[in-house]
């Protein structure tokens, strides 16, 4: 199977970079070029990506507007985006993960980690770097914690303790490898738990499950 992937960036010098990157792998084919969020948007639905290498700063409509419209389209359900910026600040990547992300990385990454990251992403696992992982926390830190002896969030107690535990490690920034290190399981019973967790709570990603897990506060910045 051939991933399609969709460039947005204004920066056409970029655009050819990435095309030639991304046309290099066997596994991989760059089906368009976008220089605005809008644009993005069209060509993801004409034509047919399965993820689309999103910049925030666009012209027309942003790329974190952009990735609303794509994730919120019933029509586009199996696109992915992976946000790929120069700016990794906690506001840049809590509002991409919730506009519907399922990964952050900086353009300061080397091509063979870009294209493992849009096969992680495409695959169904979310990504973050570890820049953008330590924004996300710091913003969650930035904010009032649950009161002590606060009753879980409802939607919590579908889980199990151990999918409890799996999603909290989740949230720490651990891959399925290292979980199933800490936990003494195998990777894939790892990510079982992690994904029944998703289904659970009704997360599209690990990305999601990640500021899910803060807002209930069952993580905490501090690992309290």
């Amino acid at each position: 199977m051939t991933l399609r992937v969709l460039l947005a960036d204004d920066q056409a010098l970029l655009r050819g970079t990435f095309r030639m990157l991304i046309d290099s792998a066997p596994d991989m084919e760059a089906v368009a070029e976008a220089a605005t969020g809008r644009e993005a948007v069209d060509l993801a639905r004409s034509h047919g990506a399965d993820l689309v290498l999103m910049d925030i700063r666009m012209p027309d409509l942003d790329g974190l507007a952009a990735t609303r419209l794509i994730s919120e389209d019933e029509d586009l359900a199996g696109v992915k985006v992976l946000v790929l910026t120069t700016f990794e600040n906690d506001e840049y990547v809590a509002e991409a993960l919730r506009a519907g992300a399922s990964g952050f990385l900086g353009k300061g990454i080397n091509p063979d980690e870009l294209l493992d990251a849009i096969r992680v992403v495409a695959a169904g696992d979310s990504l973050l770097s570890p820049i953008a992982t330590k924004a996300l926390i710091a913003r969650f830190l930035a904010q009032p914690a649950p009161p002590p002896g606060r009753a879980a969030a409802p939607q919590l107690a579908a889980l199990t303790p151990r999918e409890r535990e799996v999603v909290t490690l989740v949230a720490a920034g651990l891959s399925n490898d290292e979980i199933a290190e800490r936990l003494f399981v195998t990777p894939l019973t790892a990510k079982t738990h992690a994904n029944r967790a998703m289904t659970k709570l009704g997360a599209r990603d690990r990305a999601q499950l990640v500021v899910i897990a803060y807002q209930t506060g069952l993580a905490r910045p501090d690992g309290a």
